[in-house]
């Protein structure tokens, strides 16, 4: 089988570990029968090991279990930027791939928290959590009028480089903040009549993470500049997130692309509708 899973982007600002939204950019996985294992990647990710160590292979071979995994190939395609690939997308797809009932709960294996995979398997834009120990999420309500500028410099910036910045203890009254803020988003993000720019001010991770990309402060302000309706971190980092109108996102790419040059900065701008569907499989022959 073949699946497709939409890429995702996690946190919108104050909705740390919390919020996501499903964007229009695919990972593809499909499991063949083969004699033997083989791993045939193309696009992002081409450069990992084509071997047993994949992710795509390691997740389809955990669905398969004490069925003939080895005599599977793995075939991974991905069509967004190294620097911004997630490892839950991948694992949704190779699951769904080979078969798993359940998709989601090995994107969360993966994270270690559910939001990313939520709206990967899902789409749209989603709220998770874990419950009593299980994964949960709940889908919210996306205006269909909004899309979706990600900013991606060709700055490395591990995720745990990005998790160790993060304060120990956070004051009660930064809590607070990101409370309200993140009300104001979902708010904002169902009716982007209602979505203020300071709606994805955040003080849980942003301003934390800004010491290893320092040029990001500014290219939010631009962005908003630009004609955002917002904009955030993606989730650790580095890429950079701007919700505009349908209209606006051509002018507002093109302001994003500029602010990069002038920041010296290389990397790529794209423009992305949301996701409405989450994982898909077809059969592995299907285009």
């Amino acid at each position: 089988m073949r699946a497709r899973v939409p890429a995702s982007s996690a946190n919108l600002g104050p909705g740390f570990d919390a919020l996501a939204v499903a964007l229009a950019c695919y990972v593809e996985v499909s499991v063949e029968p083969a004699g033997r294992l083989e791993v045939h990647t193309t696009g992002c990710g081409a450069d990992l090991p084509a071997d047993e160590t994949h992710l795509a292979a390691r997740v389809a071979r955990e669905v398969l279990g004490t069925r003939p995994a080895p005599h599977r190939r793995p075939l991974g395609e991905s069509r967004w930027r190294a620097a911004s690939v997630r490892r839950p997308p991948l694992a949704v797809a190779a699951a769904a791939a080979a078969g798993a009932e359940d998709p989601f709960a090995h994107g969360v294996a993966i994270d270690g928290h559910p939001e990313n995979a939520a709206a990967s398997t899902f789409g749209g834009l989603v709220a998770a959590t874990t419950v009593a120990g299980r994964p949960v999420h709940r889908r919210l309500a996306l205006d269909p009028a909004l899309r979706f500028v990600i900013v991606i410099p060709d700055r490395p910036l591990a995720t745990a480089a990005a998790r160790a910045a993060l304060p120990a203890v956070v004051p009660h009254a930064d809590a607070a903040f990101n409370l309200g803020r993140m009300g104001l988003l979902v708010a904002g993000l169902s009716d982007h009549r209602a979505l203020l720019p300071e709606a994805t001010e955040d003080r849980l991770h942003q301003s934390a993470r800004a010491a290893l990309f320092p040029e990001a402060p500014a290219l939010l302000a631009g962005l908003r500049a630009a004609g955002a309706l917002a904009s955030c971190w993606s989730g650790a980092g580095p890429s950079l997130l701007a919700v505009c109108e349908n209209d606006a996102a051509p002018a507002l790419a093109r302001a994003a692309e500029r602010l990069l040059a002038d920041h010296h900065l290389a990397g790529e701008v794209r423009s992305l509708a949301p996701d409405l569907e989450g994982v898909t499989v077809f059969p592995a022959t299907a285009k």
